[in-house]
């Protein structure tokens, strides 16, 4: 076995909310079963396909995909806040790889990655982010304009082309979502001083970040008491989407919209995207079998919470 896939939700609230112990206990257990997992896989390489939450990408260039050269965390809410272990030549070739196959791509060699990328690493691997190789690649999923679904089914297609030729174990990990609408500022109803940090808001202020962060803490609380005024969870889109990933039959991904995943799912339910591109890039390498899944939908997290692992038959 030379590939296999985990795909997990993330939540920056997991330190900073408070859900009843029977749903914290079920969490934990389920990463858990993904550090087994991951241990038993012992992979040589994560290919890393993460979203960014405006810590690391703005509008003033907001590609649909970036392949990180080299990269380093951000530190938001504590997340890891170092270098990661990119072989950059791999990631050259891999960027061309997929450029010859006529996808459009982007390339960093000074990436910025923020909790939605490092987070699995961190609990996958007791704290340390950079405790394995790690090939990051930055896929845009929470600012318009969007690719449609069937594009980045492509270049997760083409990704795992890629590593279908290569002599390693690797591991492909996607991280987001599910369903979930945070309080992240949307481009077209923003005043002019979130339009400004949506374009050019890196490095901010620790007392800025720590704002934006109490703000996020604070929505969660009013959310779990049903009182914040953003999308609920929805239950059924998410089981609806995990039944896509199961099936193996990745085309299925290709009926997704934007415009209905905002009105359904929640703003935040594009982080799906990297489940679509790590699940494409594993289906790229041979038929596949979901070996665990768990799934809760969350309030105290704002998330449709979810884990899954598969590996090639």
């Amino acid at each position: 076995m030379t590939q296999a896939l985990l795909c997990m939700s993330h939540s920056p609230l997991l330190e900073h909310a408070d859900p009843p112990a029977e749903v914290v206990d079920a969490v934990q257990a389920s990463f858990e079963q993904a550090r087994t997992f991951v241990r038993d896989f012992d992979p040589e390489l994560v290919v890393n396909f993460g979203p960014d939450h405006y810590n690391g990408f703005f509008y003033d260039l907001m590609p649909p995909f970036c392949v990180g050269y080299r990269a380093h965390g951000t530190g938001d809410y504590d997340s890891f806040a170092g270098d990661l272990d990119v072989p950059e030549q791999l990631a050259e070739e891999l960027a061309q790889f997929v450029i010859d196959r006529e996808i459009d791509l982007a390339i960093s060699r000074r990436m910025e990655v923020d909790h939605g990328a490092v987070q699995p690493m961190e609990i996958l691997h007791d704290g340390n982010a950079a405790a394995r190789p790690v090939l990051p690649i930055f896929v845009n999923s929470v600012a318009r304009p969007f690719v449609p679904v069937s594009r980045v089914r492509k270049f997760g297609q083409a990704v795992g082309e890629f590593f279908a030729g290569q002599d390693k174990r690797v591991l492909f990990l996607g991280s987001g979502g599910l369903s979930h609408d945070p309080p992240v500022p949307q481009f077209a109803t923003a005043n002019d001083a979130q339009r400004e940090f949506l374009t050019a808001g890196r490095h901010p202020s620790a007392e800025f970040r720590a704002q934006r962060q109490a703000n996020t803490i604070e929505t969660a609380r009013k959310f779990a008491a049903g009182e914040a005024d953003i999308i609920d969870l929805n239950p059924d889109w998410d089981r609806a989407f995990l039944k896509v990933c199961s099936s193996g039959k990745v085309e299925g991904f290709d009926a997704y919209t934007a415009d209905d995943m905002d009105a359904t799912a929640g703003h935040s339910s594009h982080e799906v995207r990297t489940w679509v591109a790590a699940y494409s890039a594993l289906s790229a390498c041979g038929e596949y079998d979901v070996t665990y899944e768990f799934y809760r939908p969350i309030r105290e997290y704002i998330a449709g919470f979810a884990v899954t692992t598969a590996v090639l038959r």
